[in-house]
């Protein structure tokens, strides 16, 4: 347990809750030094601090990366996409891609994930690998409409962009992951391809998938280009997967260390979608993002100038007793979550909210009902390496 707050260090990634209590507490507006692995950067790790940061883009801009590295995005050669734009362009994209990605486009899925989840429970022996991790890979694969035949290299590229994306954010050098550059390459060029395909289709008969659908969507006279639906498409695959993922197996390693709350949703398995923001709060599979500013801001007192990058910890406020009361840092599936930032706030709400809470929802509706006191063993598992997301590669089942 450390409270010295590291976002590079092992010993913090393990369990950074300690660390952001001591933010909160002595050192709300912190400022990271720059050290030989990183620049220096400031940390908001306040509720109220944070709430208000992400909701005035205006001075908090996405535009300038989402990490405290530079540049982490453009290293790799990716399209533009809607999470590094900022209003007015940000408005508008998001505005045409959700008339595409409607909860219509989503919801249709249900019962198809529900057979998936249910396929799968057999062959469970660790649930991260074995289950929590294959469903948002199906749903991608389901979204995209990625034909049967394609979807024994879908997974794997899925698979491999996650591992880039976490040595990325971490600012490994580019040289050290060429499995990763490639599968970035292999996917961008079937992206590229399946748009083209709808393009060549009729109007209004493009298909029902994601890809089908953004291809028609227009707002105002205005279409989504090529680029627009690509970076959209990468989006989705790189930010929806390891983090819904996340979710499930975080959900049943708190319901383990809260026996008495898995008890409420096995008796009443209606709490279950309600208490996926509660999961999220305890455990935020974002655990923060950065933003640049662009002038000038007094945030609790402290002048952060122009120009700086500046971490939202989403985890650090999402368990602020400011905001949560006393209980901040205890499980309760009954809570009434009025806000939270699990998906962040303002512009930048992440559009896929309503995808991962369908995808968490079936899944654990189908495995509390099928092994009810699943356990499994956290310190057997292992995590991902990342100051930006909190998930598992691996999450071994123990016998209960």
């Amino acid at each position: 347990m450390t409270t010295t707050y590291d976002p590079l260090d092992p010993a913090f990634l393990a369990d950074p809750y300690p660390a952001f209590a001591h933010l909160r507490e002595h050192d709300p507006v912190h400022h990271h030094p720059a050290d030989h692995r990183a620049p220096g950067f400031w940390a908001l790790s306040r509720f109220e601090h944070v709430w208000d940061a992400v909701r005035r883009p205006e001075v908090f801009s996405s535009a300038g990366g989402l990490t405290f590295f530079p540049d982490e995005i453009g290293t790799l050669g990716l399209p533009p996409n809607l999470v590094m734009l900022d209003p007015p362009r940000h408005t508008r994209l998001r505005a045409l891609i959700g008339r595409g990605f409607t909860p219509r486009h989503v919801t249709r899925l249900e019962e198809r994930i529900r057979a998936f989840a249910r396929a799968r429970l057999p062959e469970v022996t660790d649930l991260h690998r074995d289950y929590s991790a294959t469903i948002p890979t199906f749903v991608l694969a389901e979204l995209f409409g990625v034909p049967e035949e394609d979807r024994v290299r879908f997974g794997p590229w899925v698979q491999q962009v996650t591992a880039l994306q976490d040595s990325t954010l971490n600012g490994a050098g580019l040289d050290e992951k060429p499995d990763g550059i490639g599968a970035v390459a292999d996917l961008l060029t079937y992206f590229s391809e399946a748009i083209a395909d709808r393009r060549t289709r009729p109007a209004g008969h493009r298909g029902e998938d994601l890809i089908g659908a953004l291809v028609d969507a227009e707002v105002d006279g205005e279409r989504l280009t090529d680029w627009d639906i690509l970076g959209f498409c990468f989006v989705v695959t790189a930010g929806g997967s390891d983090t819904t993922a996340g979710l499930i197996s975080h959900a049943v390693t708190l319901l383990g260390e809260f026996p008495e709350q898995r008890k409420l949703l096995l008796d009443d398995p209606g709490l279950i979608g309600p208490a996926l923001l509660e999961f999220l709060r305890l455990e935020s599979s974002v655990q923060g993002l950065a933003r640049t500013t662009t002038r000038d801001v007094e945030v609790g007192g402290v002048t952060i100038p122009a120009g700086e990058k500046v971490m939202m910890l989403y985890a650090a406020a999402n368990r602020d007793p400011r905001e949560f009361g006393e209980t901040a840092d205890l499980l309760d599936v009954r809570r009434e979550v009025r806000r939270h930032l699990s998906f962040s706030s303002g512009p930048h709400f992440c559009i896929g909210s309503h995808l991962a809470r369908l995808q968490a929802r079936v899944a654990l509706e189908e495995l509390l009902a099928a092994r009810p006191w699943i356990a499994v063993d956290p310190a057997a598992g292992t995590r991902h390496p990342s100051a930006f997301v909190r998930g598992w590669t691996s999450l071994p089942v123990v016998s209960p």
